[in-house]
C-alpha cells in the first residue's frame, strides 16, 4: 500500500519532481510579473464591475444574451481575485506552503477557467437557439437564464475542486506531475484534453453560425429594403460574440498546450521556462474582454461612460462613428422574422414601453 503525504508541505513535492521554478522566481523577472499582475488585477477589476453594473441598469440590455455577457465579466471579475491570491502564494512562497492552501490556489484558477469556458459554451447554444430561428434574442426566460448561470458556477466550483476530492497524487508521488506538484498527470491530460476539445467545438459551432447568418442575410437583403447597416447588424453581433471566444481561445490554448505536455511527461519541452508567460496571457484575456464589449458595442459603452463620469441622463447622443453601432436590438414587428436595429438606423427609436415589454421576456 502507497504512503500518503498529506502532513507535508509543498517544499517536499518540489524536491521529488525537481521543480526548480520556485527559488528562480526572484529578482527582476519577479518584479515585472508582479507590477503587470497588480495593474492586470485592478483592471479586471474596476471594468468588469463597469460591465455587470451596465446589464442590470440599462434596461436595453435585459435580454439573455446580456444576462450571459454579465455572467462571464463575473467570470473574468472571479479570475481577478484567483490572480491576486496567487501573486501572495507564488515563487518561493511556493515551497512553503501547506497542501490544502496550494490545493485552494490552484482550485481558484481552474474554477474561473470553467466558469468563462462553460459560459461561452452556454452562450453559443443561445446564440444557435436565436439565430437559427432568425431572432435577435432567444426566448429564455429569466428563471431558465439564472438556472442556467447557477449551473455555470456549479460546474466551475467541482471541476475546480476535483483535484481536492483524490484525483490527485498525495498517495502515489511517482506520477507527480513537474508544473502541478500535486497533481496526477493524467489529471493534467484530462484536463487540458477536455478543455481544447471544448475550444474547437465551439469555434465551430460559431463559424456555422456565422456563415449561416450571413447567407441568410444576402438572401434577404436582396428582397427587403433598408440600409446596409441594418442587413448587416446580426453578421456585427455574431463578431463581437467571435471576437469574445478568439481573445479566449488565444489566451488560454498556450497554457494548455503546456499542461498537456507535462501531462505527458514531456522533459525535453522546457516547459519550465515559458509556464509564467502563459500564465500572464491567460490573465490578459480577463483584461481584453471588456475593452471587447465597449468597443464593439455602442450603447455598452455609453453606458459605462455615464457611470464612469456620473451622469443622470444622456437624451442625445450622436453615435455616428466608425466604430460598430450597438449590438442591442429591437425585434421587428413584422412577422417575416427580419432583423432591426435599435434607435441607430434613420432614427428610429424603440418605444420604452416596447422595451420593457421585451425586457421581461
Amino acid at each position: 500500500m502507497n504512503e500518503c503525504y498529506y502532513d507535508k508541505r509543498m517544499d517536499f513535492f518540489y524536491n521529488k519532481t525537481k521543480t526548480d521554478t520556485a527559488d528562480e522566481w526572484t529578482g527582476p523577472q519577479l518584479i515585472v510579473v508582479l507590477c503587470f499582475g497588480t495593474f492586470f488585477c485592478l483592471f479586471i477589476f474596476i471594468s468588469n464591475s463597469l460591465v455587470i453594473a451596465a446589464v442590470v441598469k440599462n434596461k436595453r440590455f435585459h435580454f439573455p444574451f446580456y444576462y450571459l455577457l454579465a455572467n462571464l465579466a463575473a467570470a473574468d471579475f472571479f479570475a481577478g481575485i484567483a490572480y491576486v491570491f496567487l501573486m501572495f502564494n507564488t515563487g518561493p512562497v511556493s515551497k512553503t506552503l501547506t497542501v490544502n492552501r496550494w490545493f485552494l490556489r490552484q482550485g481558484l484558477l481552474d474554477t474561473s477557467l470553467t466558469a468563462s469556458l462553460v459560459n461561452l459554451l452556454v452562450i453559443a447554444v443561445e446564440r444557435h437557439m436565436s439565430i437559427m430561428r432568425m431572432k435577435i434574442h432567444s426566448n429564455l426566460t429569466k428563471k431558465r437564464v439564472t438556472f442556467l448561470i447557477i449551473s455555470i458556477w456549479a460546474i466551475a466550483i467541482f471541476m475546480g475542486a476535483v483535484p481536492t476530492l483524490g484525483w490527485n497524487c498525495l498517495c502515489d508521488i511517482t506520477v507527480c506531475s513537474s508544473l502541478a506538484p500535486i497533481y496526477s498527470r493524467s489529471y493534467l491530460v484530462f484536463w487540458s484534453v477536455l478543455n481544447l476539445v471544448v475550444f474547437f467545438i465551439m469555434v465551430v459551432v460559431y463559424i456555422r453560425i456565422y456563415m449561416y447568418v450571413q447567407r441568410k442575410t444576402n438572401v434577404l437583403s436582396s428582397h427587403t429594403s433598408g440600409s446596409i447597416s441594418r442587413r448587416k447588424t446580426p453578421v456585427k453581433l455574431m463578431k463581437t460574440v467571435m471576437t469574445v471566444l478568439g481573445a479566449f481561445v488565444v489566451c488560454w490554448t498556450p497554457g494548455l498546450v503546456v499542461l498537456l505536455l507535462d501531462g505527458l511527461n514531456c522533459t525535453y519541452c522546457g516547459i519550465q521556462n515559458v509556464k509564467r508567460w502563459f500564465l500572464l496571457l491567460a490573465l490578459l484575456n480577463s483584461v481584453m474582454n471588456p475593452i471587447i464589449y465597449s468597443y464593439k458595442d455602442d450603447e455598452m459603452w455609453a453606458t459605462m461612460k455615464r457611470m464612469i463620469f456620473c451622469s443622470s441622463e444622456d437624451k442625445s447622443q450622436d453615435r455616428r462613428s466608425s466604430r460598430i453601432p450597438s449590438t442591442v436590438l429591437c425585434r421587428s414587428t413584422d412577422t417575416s422574422g427580419h432583423y432591426t436595429e435599435d434607435g441607430i438606423i434613420q432614427g428610429t427609436i424603440c418605444g420604452k414601453g416596447d422595451l420593457g415589454n421585451k425586457g421581461n421576456s
